[in-house]
């Protein structure tokens, strides 16, 4: 019997949440499935070079090389490649690939179409959320969302899509508890002190000035290390030295082995403004460690309830207030068993293959 092929869409390939959750979908698949994955934006070296993951997969992955604004010669070029690789089933990520990908389905005969909403704000812009809901019309995929809240919001911002729910998931065996000691020497980080990890974009919207801000209310035995880049890092570490912090907080940038930066951890903070359901306070939880998050989108569902902190009030005095109580609970109770039971990868990878209809 041959295998189904399911093009998974994205905008770009790139280190983030939702690009890490369509490589874990075509790692995981079950030997029914062949997975591929598209990038709208970008080239195959590219990415590569930025994203050293990806290259295991490079026989999967494609990329548009799409103009800015409407290109509907990418159209075409996706259109060519659906059918080169004679594709049952399409996923795509977001509102770009929803609009280019429908399109493409529509003109080549492709019935199943899931989309995955990660967040909703995007849809407070009303050329968005007109765009998103005459592409639903006329595509007609299956809209899921990643979290409740977002179904929620979904759900507000167009009445007309009734989203089901598929929960983020991590890969269990890669995120577990490990050598901490190890670790930490893998990485450059201090032993014998604690270790507070926070793994996102240095963007504005991840919330490291306030993190920074609550670490000068922290004794001088907890340092910060930082995993990702981005456009902030340089300011970052210019506010991280004007703080006397420079020897305390530990810029990482972009790490490969994100299991031995979980494991190096004692506590995993996000500060978020904004979120969908983040994978890496689920990746740290898996491995051990509790975690603090800002009380925004998903998190509330990204979170262990027996073991985790959530700050609803987005003060430097009281995520140091939640940070200095799970670094003197550590223990209190397992997060990784909540991971195990409720946000594991092969249960969502289990989820979506259904909807591909290759269980039938």
């Amino acid at each position: 019997m041959p295998r189904k092929v399911v093009l998974q869409i994205v905008q770009h390939l790139q280190p983030g949440g939702i690009e890490t959750m369509a490589l874990d979908l075509l790692d995981r698949s079950s030997s029914c499935m062949e997975v591929h994955i598209l990038s709208l934006e970008g080239s195959k070296a590219e990415a590569i070079l930025s994203w050293p993951r990806l290259a295991p997969y490079a026989d999967r992955l494609h990329f548009l090389d799409k103009r800015p604004k409407l290109d509907f010669g990418a159209v075409g070029r996706l259109v060519t490649l659906l059918r080169k690789l004679n594709v049952n089933a399409i996923h795509t990520h977001h509102i770009g690939p929803l609009l280019y990908g429908g399109i493409a389905a529509r003109l080549t005969g492709i019935r199943t179409v899931v989309h995955t909403e990660h967040d909703a704000w995007h849809l407070r812009h009303n050329r968005r959320r007109q765009i998103q809901s005459i592409i639903a019309k006329i595509v007609q995929p299956i809209f899921i969302a990643d979290a409740e809240l977002v179904a929620t919001a979904l759900k507000g911002f167009i009445p007309a899509i009734k989203p089901q729910i598929i929960h983020n998931g991590v890969d269990t065996d890669k995120f577990k508890p490990g050598n901490q000691e190890d670790a930490r020497r893998k990485l450059g980080l201090p032993q014998g002190v604690s270790v507070i990890g926070c793994a996102a974009r240095l963007e504005p919207v991840k919330g490291h000035c306030l993190l920074l801000d609550a670490m000068m209310s922290l004794p001088s035995s907890v340092h910060l290390a930082l995993a990702g880049d981005g456009s902030l890092r340089a300011q970052l570490e210019k506010i991280t030295k004007s703080k006397g912090l420079d020897r305390r907080v530990h810029f990482l940038g972009a790490i490969d082995n994100m299991e031995v930066f979980h494991q190096a951890q004692d506590v995993f903070c996000l500060a978020s403004e904004q979120e969908g359901l983040p994978l890496s306070p689920l990746e740290a939880q898996a491995s051990g460690a509790a975690a603090v998050l800002t009380d925004v989108g998903g998190c509330k569902e990204a979170i262990c309830p027996d073991a985790g902190w959530l700050v609803s009030e987005r003060s430097p005095l009281k995520l140091a207030e939640g940070l200095t109580a799970a670094l003197n609970d550590i223990g209190r109770a397992d997060p990784r068993g909540f991971v195990l039971q409720h946000r594991n990868l092969l249960q969502t990878v289990g989820a979506y293959e259904a909807l591909y209809g290759l269980h039938h």
